[in-house]
């Protein structure tokens, strides 16, 4: 029974984190265009380079 007193407050603790981080993501833009990210995964795209990057052949 006396280690109720110890797991509620960690629970409280712990639910108020979860709230406090998954709130942030909100606020931060985390959760934007969820659907676009989803397909994004599905298209064929080339692969992007920077000017000072090189593309580079793998050879089979």
């Amino acid at each position: 029974m006396e280690i109720l007193y110890l797991l509620i407050p960690l629970s409280v603790v712990l639910v108020l984190l979860i709230v406090g981080v998954f709130g942030w993501a909100i606020n931060n833009g985390q959760m934007d265009d969820l659907v676009r990210e989803g397909e994004r995964i599905l298209e064929d795209e080339t692969a992007q380079v920077d000017g000072d990057q090189a593309v580079t052949k793998v050879i089979p």
